[in-house]
C-alpha cells in the first residue's frame, strides 16, 4: 500500500478539509484555498453535488485538483441524494472510488435505515460486509459511520463501535451527542476506552454546544484524522472547526 495516498497508512492524524459544493467549480475552488489553507487531505461529500454533474469524468476532474492528498468520500442519503435508494448511494459511492477516491464512508446503516444510524438487520449487515469486501478489492479503504444525533453513554457507543469493527471496517467512526459540559468529559472518557478497546483506527466526533473541544483535541488523544472546513459556507456544519485555527492548534501542541 502507498501511504501517500493512504488514510489508514499514515501514523498521524491528518488535516482534512471537508468539500460540500453543489458544482464542480465551487468544489475546486474550495480544495485550492484548502491547499494554500495547509490541508493534507480532502473529505468530498458527494451527495452534495447536483446530479447533473454525476460522471466518473466529472469526478476526476474535481478530484485531480488535490493532487497527490488522499481522498475521503461521503454517499449519504440527504443534501442532492435525498430520495435515493441505498443501492444507488452505494453505486454512487464505488463511482467516486473507481475516479480516484481512497476512503469510502459506508453507512452504519446502509441497507436498513436506522433512527440511531446503526442496523443489526442480519440481511443488511450481510449486505454491508459484500459492500467493504468489493471497496478493499477495488483498492479501496472502508470507514464506517454511526451519527447518534443524540448522547450515548460509554457502554453504549462502545458496543456500537465493536459492531462496526466486526464489519470489516478499516476506521469507526462514531458522531455523539455533546450538549452538557458533562458528557464533553464523557466523550473523552470514550475516546482513551476506544483508544485501548479497538484494533481498528477510529474517528470520533461530537455535535453539540461542547463538541469543539473534542473535534480540536480528538486527534491528540487517539482519534486519527481532523475533519475541518476552510471557511463557513451556507452548508457546512459551524461544528467543524476551521482548517487554518485547527493547523495553528496542532501546530503549536506539536
Amino acid at each position: 500500500m502507498n501511504n501517500e495516498i493512504s488514510f489508514i497508512g499514515h501514523s498521524k492524524p491528518l488535516l482534512t478539509a471537508m468539500v460540500q459544493a453543489k458544482t464542480p467549480e465551487e468544489a475546486c475552488c474550495i480544495i485550492t484555498d484548502s491547499i494554500y489553507d495547509g490541508a493534507e487531505a480532502f473529505g468530498i461529500q458527494l451527495e452534495n453535488l447536483e446530479k447533473q454533474y454525476r460522471s466518473i469524468e466529472t469526478l476526476k476532474s474535481i478530484f485531480s485538483h488535490c493532487g497527490d492528498k488522499p481522498i475521503y468520500i461521503t454517499s449519504y442519503r440527504n443534501s442532492e441524494s435525498t430520495g435515493y435508494t441505498d443501492e444507488e448511494c452505494e453505486e454512487y459511492l464505488l463511482m467516486g472510488l473507481k475516479a480516484g477516491a481512497k476512503l469510502c464512508d459506508v453507512m452504519g446503516d446502509m441497507y436498513k435505515q436506522e433512527k440511531y444510524g446503526i442496523t443489526y438487520d442480519e440481511e443488511a449487515v450481510k449486505k454491508q460486509r459484500e459492500l467493504i469486501d468489493k471497496i478493499h478489492g477495488l483498492g479501496g479503504e472502508v470507514l464506517m459511520s454511526v451519527h447518534f444525533y443524540e448522547f450515548f453513554d460509554e457502554d453504549a457507543t462502545m458496543k456500537v463501535a465493536h459492531a462496526v469493527e466486526d464489519r470489516g471496517a478499516d476506521i469507526v467512526k462514531i458522531v455523539n451527542g455533546s450538549y452538557t459540559e458533562d458528557q464533553m468529559y464523557a466523550n473523552i472518557n470514550i475516546i482513551h476506552r476506544m483508544k485501548k478497546e479497538l484494533h481498528a483506527k477510529f474517528l470520533f466526533l461530537a455535535n453539540g454546544k461542547y463538541s469543539k473541544l473534542i473535534r480540536l483535541f480528538g486527534p491528540q488523544l487517539g482519534v486519527c484524522t481532523y475533519l475541518c472546513v476552510q471557511s463557513y459556507r451556507p452548508i457546512n456544519s459551524k461544528e467543524q472547526p476551521k482548517l487554518r485555527a485547527t493547523k495553528a492548534i496542532r501546530d503549536n501542541i506539536n
